[in-house]
């Protein structure tokens, strides 16, 4: 009797309990029916059959009775129920990308006079799957559910979970497939427009809808200028020292102007690049990346090394020298063709990081635009060379810079010569590999500048200067030495079938988009993915390196429309379902803190 009495206790607590929250929530209660009753759900293929290794769409329908509406999938408020469709994995077909519908405002009674995002009367949601070139000819069932809650102006009922089954007819890779439902997938194209599949490409697009054209601009020459400290812009300096440094003109303002002319020969190049790049499709630079491109770079910068020695000195031809007005010293439109050359040097660096801007451009479909766009990011990148072109070019007239700056040019032959094995040796081995270069370089160079090198032996406090360089150099190419023994996040090769275990398992996947000849891909596979927390973060992820050294081959092809990859790195992440986190995607080197958050976006 004693615990029958305990018991009634509880159970008249939780009645008075319940009645108590029923009172209060009274306006947004839940009915006891389902939200299956007010909505209805069916499915739509894009083509009347699938061949294998090809992509398609599914339009997944929900109809919502009339005066009844079901929240956004992304709602406004953290604890209402969002629409979500959820497919089962299944073998051989990847979900590549999922399409909400743009919800609309809508103010209910219960809300309090809040607007809330919800979906009204018929709403499609479109789904990209891509069937595997290893599928059979044959019918497949994909199933899974929507996820909804329905709401009138008073009520709201019970989420249901609305069954789908969606019948695809798989035939061979000849056969070409019909679109049908076209009525249905003429939506599509406006909720793709709408959609980011790159976070990127909204910050570009911030920049110009909310704060205008001119201060749109003002903030690419800022991030021309961050593009400095991308490693391969690096022989920018060398060279440009080299070649103003060379020089003896005695006008200091007509140093400056020449300065300026340079760094407008830099624009030029990359607003040229820019704009064919947004004409073509293709990534910016990418043709630059090519191995036997950069060999070619290679040898021009061990030519420029050889002049910095004294072996020689690199002048433009008395015959066009003349014509240009040159003089003594190089004319304005010699300085203005060698900054379009040295641009070239910094294309297979700053490419990724503004694939961004690449699309946004492409879409606008405005050439001036573009070059605007392009000339004023430019200017941004070549803006420390207007200083260090200025400063180089009066070098030779500072009082007793004779010892010393013969040791200088030394100091960037070394740098150049450098630099320039490393461009020779890609075309041979990996980049990887040939990133053991410059630990090699600096050990070597710190010996030869702070310790064999001959000018300035009578000058103690000089000698002191080199021999301080030169330990510094050692140091510094044992540090990096040591960095390149770190350990490194694993990877397991790409593969279809690895793709839909982890679906299966309910694994996020991690695809590192590489190639052999690419140096930004090196920066993260030695300075990101070295680092501990993201090797931690990283060991809950599937981790897949998908190789594009062969960019045009048709695979490399397949695989970059599928993941809809325009250059390289790229690193895509898919959710636990096999769906891309499209906000997580990252396109060019990021650092570790930056690519952690990209990390986290996957299991938010």
């Amino acid at each position: 009797m004693k615990y029958m009495s305990k018991g009634l206790y509880s159970m008249l607590l939780l009645m008075a309990a319940g009645l108590f929250l029923g009172a209060l929530f009274q306006p947004a209660t839940a009915q006891l029916r389902g939200s299956n009753d007010k909505v209805t759900v069916s499915s739509y293929l894009s083509v009347d059959q699938v061949p294998v290794g090809s992509s398609f769409y599914i339009a997944i329908v929900l109809d919502i009775e009339d005066s009844w509406h079901i929240n956004a999938h992304r709602p406004t408020l953290d604890y209402l129920i969002g629409t979500e469709v959820s497919m089962d994995p299944t073998d051989g077909f990847i979900i590549s990308n999922l399409y909400y519908p743009e919800p609309h405002y809508y103010e209910f009674a219960f809300a309090g006079g809040e607007e809330l995002l919800v979906y009204e009367g018929r709403t499609p949601v479109f789904l990209e799957v891509r069937a595997s070139s290893q599928l059979e000819p044959g019918t497949y069932i994909m199933e899974g559910y929507a996820r909804v809650q329905a709401c009138d102006d008073q009520n709201c009922l019970a989420p249901s979970n609305l069954p789908l089954s969606i019948e695809i007819r798989v035939s061979d890779a000849e056969k070409s497939a019909r679109k049908v439902n076209e009525h249905i997938f003429s939506e599509l194209e406006d909720i793709e427009e709408g959609a980011s599949t790159d976070a990127e490409q909204s910050e570009i697009e911030r920049l110009f809808q909310e704060g205008g054209f001119i201060w749109a601009l003002i903030a690419l020459f800022f991030i021309g200028l961050a593009l400095n400290l991308t490693p391969c812009v690096y022989p920018m300096m060398s060279v440009t020292v080299s070649l103003f440094g060379a020089q003896n003109d005695p006008n200091m303002f007509r140093v400056f102007l020449k300065a300026v002319v340079y760094v407008l020969g830099i624009a030029t190049m990359y607003s040229t690049l820019g704009v064919l790049a947004s004409f073509s499709g293709e990534l910016f630079g990418s043709w630059l990346q090519h191995p036997w491109v950069l060999a070619g770079i290679g040898l021009l910068l061990f030519a420029l090394a050889l002049s910095m020695f004294g072996l020689y000195e690199i002048q433009i031809p008395y015959w066009l020298s003349s014509k240009l007005g040159s003089g003594q010293s190089t004319g304005f439109i010699g300085t203005w063709l060698s900054g379009l050359v040295v641009g070239i040097f910094a294309a297979p660096c700053i490419g990724p990081p503004i694939i961004a801007l690449l699309a946004f451009i492409g879409a606008q479909g405005d050439p001036l635009l573009g070059f605007w766009t392009f000339f004023v990011l430019s200017l941004g990148l070549g803006f420390p060379y207007l200083i260090l072109g200025t400063f180089s070019g009066l070098m030779p007239k500072m009082p007793k810079s004779g010892v010393w700056m013969i040791w200088v040019k030394k100091v960037f032959g070394v740098v150049l010569v450098a630099l320039a094995l490393f461009y020779l040796a890609m075309p041979f081995i990996p980049v990887s590999q040939a990133y053991w270069v410059i630990p090699i370089a600096l050990i070597i160079g710190g010996v030869y500048l702070g310790f064999l090198e001959s000018s300035g032996k009578g000058t103690p406090v000089f000698s002191k200067i080199k021999m301080g360089f030169g330990i510094l150099s050692i140091l510094i190419g044992v540090l990096v030495y040591n960095n390149l023994q770190k350990e490194q996040m694993t990877w397991e090769m790409y593969s279809e079938e690895r793709i839909q275990e982890a679906a299966l398992e309910g694994q996020p996947v991690m695809l590192d988009f590489y190639a052999d000849w690419c140096i930004p891909c090196l920066e993260l596979e030695r300075i990101t993915f070295t680092h501990q927390d993201v090797i931690e973060k990283g060991d809950q992820f599937v981790r897949l390196k998908v190789d594009l050294t062969h960019f045009d081959s048709p695979e490399s092809e397949e695989i970059r429309r599928a993941y809809n990859v325009a250059g390289v790195p790229t690193i895509v992440f898919l959710d636990e379902n096999g769906r891309e986190v499209t906000e997580a995607r990252v396109v060019g080197f990021l650092g570790a803190d930056e690519f952690l958050k990209r990390m986290a976006l996957v299991f938010d």
